[in-house]
């Protein structure tokens, strides 16, 4: 029996699912269906056929990439899994792919769910003839109600975010301070978590990481809310899933870099609590700022790196998540070697940088339409990203000639503004639908596909290949 063929085809200039060689029993999953040239049946790139299309094609539907090295692909726009699959196919065979990523927050701003995240995915992985497995990834879940909505999308890695209850504490906190910790949620009581750690003992090829009563109560005062919300989030996220699903706890968007004694501190206390993960992402030394190279001293980090890894290892095994990874090439190869391969690198809005390079190439006037528009909003987008560049320091859209235009994607400062300037230049005042640029630059990349995906394989390229130097475990 002939297996169920699926691919993406343009007929009369409309992108159709396209399937062959399926039995009745198939045919039946799918919605409207009609034939078409070739002898195939054709139906529209809907919800419903993407769920058909995981049904009769299984390594289409994520599933949890445990242990081995890992990087997932942002895709703002719902185009770009076909040029991420194929740099993962040319550059980094044995790297784990993610290629339905997106935070809530950004999903959010564009007006997109969940559920359309995950089906361009699909429909990207058919197009670029995709067979291995995949992963999906909801990142930056804060809520139950955002667990729900992914959950019910089939996601299978949920980025359990807690820096929102990550508190500023200076120094050791008072007794009285401590005492008013939730500790009925984090099912403890003060003297018994001093008891705990007084005794604590950690062996690491380093040596022994302990935490003394000072770091403890420091971590304790940062950390203990986001501990209890993890844990909560963790437990309603379990008592929900009907398919596989893993976690990654996330503390990086936050203030100040993450301690090994606080991640050791984090860690201990959500195990203890009965919280799983196969993920940490601490807020690391350096800036990692959006969309730009890593700035700061390179050895601090590694060694930081390092450490946290050391523990990871320790009292894991589990992978070190490397969040804002995108366009930091100088550290790839220090950040495989630090951690011997266990690692989850996130990308995100690096592919619409991507985009807007084709729509520079092509589109002059509209590349300028998108620029001046995130140069409005930049005062306000900037809020809820960590960037550094000042509207001030770049050439306003209109002193800038056609050809020159490309390279505005090389300045940092430009980079990092129409990073962050999406929203507005992609959603509609409302947030509900798509803007009027957003809607000419999806026409315009759709017009120049190819090129879209070459840039894409290539600028992808650069970030994967240092990942598959090394493999951790699976």
């Amino acid at each position: 029996m002939r297996t169920c063929e699926l691919t993406i085809e343009s007929v009369q200039g409309r992108r159709l699912l396209a399937v062959t060689h399926a039995s009745d029993l198939e045919l039946g999953l799918f919605d409207q269906l009609t034939p078409g040239p070739g002898g195939a049946l054709y139906g529209p790139l809907s919800a419903h056929n993407a769920a058909a299309a995981r049904a009769v094609r299984p390594s289409l539907s994520p599933q949890p990439v445990g242990l081995a090295t890992s990087a997932g692909t942002g895709d703002r726009l719902g185009l770009a899994t076909p040029g991420h699959v194929d740099a993962f196919r040319e550059f980094a065979p044995t790297l784990r792919p993610i290629f339905a990523q997106q935070s809530i927050r950004e999903m959010d701003r564009l007006g997109r769910s969940p559920q359309q995240v995950l089906d361009d995915a699909t429909f990207g992985c058919i197009e670029a003839g995709w067979t291995g497995p995949v992963g999906a990834d909801a990142d930056h879940l804060k809520t139950v109600y955002d667990i729900d909505r992914c959950l019910a999308a089939g996601f299978s890695l949920f980025t359990i975010d807690v820096g929102d209850f990550v508190e500023a504490v200076d120094g050791a906190p008072s007794d009285a301070r401590l005492a008013e910790l939730p500790w009925a949620d984090l099912e403890d009581d003060l003297d018994s978590a001093r008891r705990r750690y007084a005794t604590l003992r950690v062996g690491l090829e380093s040596g022994v990481q302990t935490i003394d009563e000072a770091a403890l109560a420091h971590a304790m005062g940062k950390y203990g809310r986001a501990v209890a919300m993890g844990a909560r989030l963790y437990r309603h996220l379990m008592d929900q899933a009907m398919h596989p699903v893993e976690v990654e706890i996330a503390v990086d968007e936050t203030d100040e870099p993450t301690t090994p004694e606080e991640h050791l501190y984090i860690v201990t206390e959500l195990a203890r609590l009965g919280v799983r993960w196969v993920s940490f992402a601490p807020r690391h030394l350096g800036s990692f700022e959006k969309g730009v190279e890593f700035a700061g001293d390179r050895d601090a980090l590694y060694d930081s790196i390092a450490r946290h890894a050391a523990i990871a290892k320790a009292l894991g095994p589990y992978k070190i998540g490397m969040h804002s990874g995108s366009d930091k090439f100088s550290i790839y190869d220090g950040l495989m070697e630090h951690t011997g391969g266990m690692v989850h690198l996130k990308t995100s809005g690096t592919s619409y940088l991507v985009a807007l390079g084709v729509i520079a190439r092509h589109r002059p006037d509209l590349f300028r339409s998108a620029y001046r528009a995130s140069l409005d909003a930049y005062r306000t987008a900037r809020a809820s990203y960590q960037v550094s560049a000042e509207a001030g320091e770049v050439r306003a859209p209109d002193a800038v000639a056609d050809a020159e235009l490309p390279s505005l994607l090389e300045n940092r400062a430009t980079r990092q503004i129409l990073h962050v300037g999406y929203g507005t230049v992609l959603r509609s005042a409302d947030g509900r639908n798509a803007s009027d640029l957003g809607t000419e630059i999806t026409e315009a990349l759709a017009a120049h596909r190819p090129d879209y995906r070459a840039d894409l394989r290539a600028h992808f390229g650069r970030h994967l290949a240092p990942f598959s130097h090394q493999g951790a475990g699976s």
